[in-house]
């Protein structure tokens, strides 16, 4: 039986893709809906590898989907949700341009909602791909928090997202999971360790602002998605309370504060903004003893110690980072931002407080003579404690950065501050703009290990002088052990000279003679000259044989990494040639106003007093 030919396209790419177009009307669905539930499920467009075939010869460019995707969302059940929200909003018009309210107020209580949690448990099996996934969620939960009341925005969802990104901050806050801070022009960038994975995220700057109009940016796609990230963050925040044994929505521990406070605001109220002052400890549903803390097993990687010793460094500079704050008290001026540096500050073991007319939670005046440290962003105070150092706030940042508390000198009022390196930028890589500050941090690192260094090789050779009076005591022994071994030889000798005078010649004596007269011969030595110029090129070439052993499939990756590393290091050539032409800039300026100076303090020189 002859087997029925296939036509063009219905095999291989042409049958794998389908167009944006041909998904709708599969899925009877308008262009609204099916971005809202591709976004929810998770579906993207994909990239052909030959556009033609998989347009099936169509000219032009067109969004194309994976057949498979498509197919998978016929079976969704939020599909139904979304035909029986459009049968509700039909029915509702028409009930209201028929003027029956009776009808209308019937079909609004009973409103669709769409439910995701099954999409959640669907898109995250494990928790750990929940949180492998949290970085976009949190930057666009805390983005959609700072938003004002808008009229293309749910209300509901900007409330949502304040409280969800609160508890988590209590939650980095309680496990003292924060690593990493940058302050940018964009905002201020964390990164924390949670359950072993780095999770970073972005916190806008709280300005009184207006957000982009409706035109400019699409906020139906970017509420959707957080819609989506609204649902996974509850999970999350919950599983996150529960594994330190805290109550979920949190409590807190009941402070000494007055009765009128609790009167004047409902205790919901109340209670919301002690939690998002970020300066009250939440209450544990049990008290747990403290963990033993983890241990580097060393026959993991016995076979590398030096990666066992940098595990063990890198768990003691952690711990000592989780408590760098540990006895120190803060007070925040008003000028001063104050969620981010009282986050920061507790994460770390601090404790804070600002004047209480500035938000709740103040937990001591300024007045206080324990404040070991008041941050300041202005260039004097009025009134100034002896028992305290004034701060400007990038000290904060900049010694969690070095993990160390730096010294005050460069960030005291009035100071022109330090440049604020970025923590993120991975030094160990090639072809990397590394800044000279960086540089000289890294130097005064190293210079400070080596003196730690010097000092303990300076207790070894104490050891050593005092252990080497022992040792010229065995020398002495071994040396008249040695002594008495000479003679014996001495004796041996003697006898083979008598032997000689008598006429017997001893041969095996006769060829160590021999050989050891070769042995003390001495032979001119030749002196070799490396060849700079040949060791270059023979590196070349050995380069050039190893780029030809590279796989024919793999060549296309590898001259994209090659291109790639062209790019990188002009980069670094350009912002090199930047840095030298600011630098050359300032001693210009400082020249010129040395100069001004110069000339003025002349003038007045000349300037003769008058005569009485």
């Amino acid at each position: 039986m002859v087997a029925k030919r296939k036509k063009k396209y219905e095999s291989g790419e042409g049958s794998q893709y389908i167009s944006r177009k041909s998904a709708l009307k599969k899925l009877q669905l308008n262009l609204r809906d099916f971005r809202k539930l591709c976004i929810i499920k998770g579906i993207y467009p994909r990239e052909p590898r030959n556009r033609k075939r998989a347009q099936k010869g169509e000219p032009g460019i067109k969004t194309l989907y994976h057949m498979k995707d498509i197919q998978f969302l016929l079976h969704e059940p939020i599909i139904w949700k979304l035909r029986d929200y459009h049968i509700f909003t039909h029915r509702v018009k028409r009930a209201k341009a028929q003027r029956d309210f009776e009808s209308m107020k019937r079909y609004l209580r009973n409103h669709p909602t769409l439910k995701l949690d099954h999409i959640v448990k669907e898109r995250y099996p494990t928790f750990i791909d929940a949180l492998r996934d949290l970085d976009d969620c949190l930057t666009l939960c805390f983005l959609f928090s700072t938003f004002p009341s808008m009229k293309h925005i749910p209300r509901d969802h900007l409330i949502m997202c304040r409280r969800l990104t609160v508890e988590f901050l209590h939650y980095v806050i309680e496990a003292r999971a924060l690593r990493k801070v940058f302050v940018s022009i964009k905002g201020y960038y964390y990164q924390a360790e949670i359950k072993g994975q780095t999770v970073t995220w972005i916190v806008p700057h709280h300005f009184s602002f207006q957000p982009h109009q409706k035109h400019e940016v699409d906020f139906t796609v970017m509420s959707t998605f957080v819609e989506f990230y609204v649902h996974l963050l509850g999970f999350v925040n919950f599983r996150l309370y529960h594994s330190l044994n805290l109550y979920y929505p949190p409590k807190y521990f009941e402070l000494p504060v007055e009765d009128a406070a609790k009167t004047l605001v409902d205790e919901e109220v109340y209670v919301s903004e002690r939690v998002a002052a970020l300066n009250t400890p939440l209450s544990k549903s049990q008290v747990v003893t403290e963990e033993e803390e983890a241990q580097v097993d060393d026959f993991v990687m016995s076979e590398d110690p030096s990666k066992v010793d940098s595990a063990r460094q890198e768990m003691e500079a952690v711990k000592n980072l989780k408590s760098l704050f540990n006895g120190l008290k803060f007070f925040i001026n008003r000028e001063v931002p104050r969620e981010p540096l009282t986050f920061v500050l507790r994460c770390f073991g601090g404790e804070v407080s600002w004047d209480k007319t500035l938000f709740v939670g103040a937990t001591f005046p300024e007045t206080d003579e324990t404040i070991t440290h008041q941050i300041v962003d202005r260039p004097a105070v009025d009134k100034q404690f002896l028992s305290r150092y004034y701060v400007q706030p990038q000290w904060v940042f900049d010694s969690i950065n070095a993990r160390r508390l730096l010294p005050v000198e460069k960030y005291l009022l009035g100071c022109v501050l330090p440049p604020h390196l970025s923590p993120f930028v991975d030094t160990t890589q090639s072809e990397q703009y590394i800044p000279p500050e960086q540089k000289a941090l890294e130097a005064g690192e190293d210079a400070a290990e080596k003196e730690e260094a010097s000092d303990d090789d300076d207790e070894e050779e104490e050891e050593e002088a005092a252990s080497s009076d022992d040792e010229e005591k065995g020398s002495e022994e071994s040396e008249e052990e040695e002594d008495k071994g000479s003679e014996e030889d001495e004796d041996d000798e003697g006898a083979d000279e008598e032997g000689e005078k008598l006429g017997v010649i001893n041969p095996s004596r006769v060829k160590e003679k021999e050989e050891k007269k070769k042995k003390m011969a001495v032979v001119a030595g030749t002196v070799t000259k490396d060849d700079p110029i040949a060791k270059k090129r023979e590196e070349r070439q050995q380069y050039r044989l190893r780029e030809k052993m590279v796989k024919r499939k793999h060549r296309g990756l590898y001259r994209s990494m090659v291109a790639g590393r062209a790019e990188r290091k002009k980069e670094v050539w350009l912002l090199g040639k930047k840095r030298k032409r600011i630098e050359a800039e300032k001693k210009e300026e400082k020249k010129l106003t040395k100069k001004k100076v110069g000339g003025t303090e002349k003038e007045k020189a000349k300037v003769k007093t008058p005569v009485k």
